[in-house]
């Protein structure tokens, strides 16, 4: 598929994208202006407050984006927000220091001649003052909104909206015509901004500060309709929402069933349903936080999910250079199961253990710990994607091969989503990673209609079509599974289940 058809076939999907982005970026610039402009004009009159109020500014400019989103969530909870919030915090210094800078850079001389004319403090601000400053206020409205309009696209993780969900999706998916789906209009919208501000600043003939106003009622214009309460409130990753084995594979193998869909971080979700955000989210089978949180798991009564059977990734160049690798990594070649896994996720999730001790008590267990000895002759990378059961996966084989062998390892955990992780193994970045067959088989190698229809629910297949054909295309090699079989799964609060009676995902049909 071409990026031209990509965009024809999902022009509705990309508009409301951006609308959601620019409604974001404008009331976060409203805010941070009806905030920041009169905070610059008091400092501008007490000059002692300037160097703390602007350095306070400074510190919130440092913050990075992803972990300022993320402490505000306790707070703000997830939505709209805790974005619009953080937003408005990132755009509050641009704004602030050009109107401290563009009112004492107004001539004294202008000053004295209004006050000889009579004219109160307020008349001096307003009719002198202000549209003298308005040029450099106004260039920092620019660089705010510039700014705004970059940070906006990590909003989608914590279920914002806006044009990161198709960047952070196509991420996931190996989807380049996705990712300058979201990031080409992104770029555009900030061009537009920055241009269209630049050009308000030149209407020397109208009230600048007037056309400032035009921002609530843009903002409110392009921001989202009310969510369809009639549908059943749902919350999915990025990933899920898009791939083949995803949703779109619940709408084929479930019609009617619909949701009103929030789109969230993963390490989100699970919270989100917790707390009676969402009733219905997307997850992993085999993770700890189902136990932690209540949690229940929908049986895929119409076989939506393919097999998902963990296996490690290795680069086959790394292979023939260390031969003892593929042996060791071999030893726990069906050792995990599905509860032993979840048992893991949940001693690190819930119970708060580290990774290193789960671990290390893990090995011991299966009588494979060993404690490393001597010199390390070479270094291998183990990398991952962002939950917890890859982290523990990488710090389970970074001690089996450090205790087995002469390698040294380097951890890389948390790296991102399959196509970063994949990419990297391929190229020689990362030498080994976990990945799962489903995952493969779907948006690693994207097989014909009929390939899917005939192998999809078959794990044996399914693991033999992967193995095979990464290995001829991109020298990727496919070890055995290690057990365990992570596949997606719908789920919901307990309790709500019962309430409602929801066993399967079928039932869901029903409501």
């Amino acid at each position: 598929m071409t990026f031209l058809n990509f965009l024809q076939e999902n022009s509705d999907k990309l508009l409301e994208l951006s609308l959601e982005h620019l409604g974001l970026t404008l009331l976060s610039l409203l805010l941070a202006c009806m905030i920041a402009i009169p905070a610059g004009i008091w400092i501008a009159r007490r000059k002692a407050w300037s160097r703390w109020v602007l350095g306070a500014a400074g510190i919130l400019q440092t913050i990075p984006s992803i972990a300022l989103l993320g402490s505000l969530i306790p707070l703000l909870g997830i939505g709209v927000k805790p974005a619009i919030f953080a937003l408005l915090l990132y755009a509050i210094l641009p704004i602030l220091r050009n109107t401290f800078t563009g009112l004492q850079g107004v001539d004294p001389a202008v000053r004295e001649a209004a006050a000889g004319m009579g004219m109160t403090p307020w008349q001096m601000l307003r009719q002198v003052e202000l549209p003298l400053a308005m040029p450099v206020i106004l260039a920092g409205v620019r660089t705010a909104a510039v700014i705004n309009v970059g940070v906006a696209t990590l909003a989608a993780y914590i279920g914002a909206g806006g044009l990161g969900e198709y960047i952070f999706g196509g991420i996931a998916l190996n989807n380049n015509q996705m990712i300058l789906a979201g990031a080409l209009p992104a770029a555009l919208l900030a061009v537009l901004f920055d241009q269209g501000l630049a050009l308000l600043s030149r209407k020397r003939q109208q009230r600048p500060s007037a056309l400032l106003l035009l921002i609530p009622l843009l903002g409110w214009m392009a921001w989202r309709g009310p969510a369809n309460k009639e549908l059943l409130a749902a919350a999915f990753d990025p990933e899920f929402s898009e791939r083949a084995d995803g949703l779109p594979s619940i709408e084929e193998q479930y019609p009617g069933l619909a949701f009103n869909t929030l789109i969230l971080n993963a390490g989100l979700l699970y919270r989100a349903v917790a707390e009676s955000e969402v009733d219905i989210i997307s997850g992993y089978s085999t993770d700890g936080r189902v136990k932690a949180y209540n949690l229940k798991v929908l049986e895929d009564d119409q076989h939506a999910f393919p097999p998902y059977e963990c296996a490690i990734l290795l680069n086959a160049n790394t292979a023939d250079q260390y031969p003892e690798l593929r042996p060791t990594i071999e030893l726990l070649s069906a050792k995990i199961s599905d509860s032993l896994m979840t048992r893991l996720n949940y001693e690190v999730d819930h119970l708060h253990r580290s990774v290193s001790e789960v671990a290390t008590d893990f090995l011991r267990q299966q009588n494979l710990w060993q404690a490393p000895e001597g010199a390390r002759k070479g270094e291998i990378l183990i990398g991952s994607k962002l939950f917890t059961e890859q982290y523990l996966l990488v710090e389970i084989f970074r001690q089996l091969i450090e205790g087995h062998t002469s390698i040294g390892v380097i951890a890389k955990p948390g790296l991102g989503g399959t196509k970063i992780c994949y990419d990297a193994l391929r190229t020689g970045e990362i030498d080994l990673y976990p990945e799962y067959t489903g995952t493969g088989f779907q948006v690693l190698l994207q097989p014909a209609d009929s390939i899917r229809e005939a192998i999809f629910t078959d794990a044996d297949a399914v693991y033999v079509y992967v193995k095979e054909n990464c290995q001829q295309r991109d020298g990727v090699l496919w070890l055995p599974p290690l057990g365990f079989n992570n596949t997606y799964a719908l789920m919901t609060r307990s309790e709500l289940a019962e309430e409602k009676g929801w066993e399967r995902v079928s039932d869901l049909l029903k409501d």
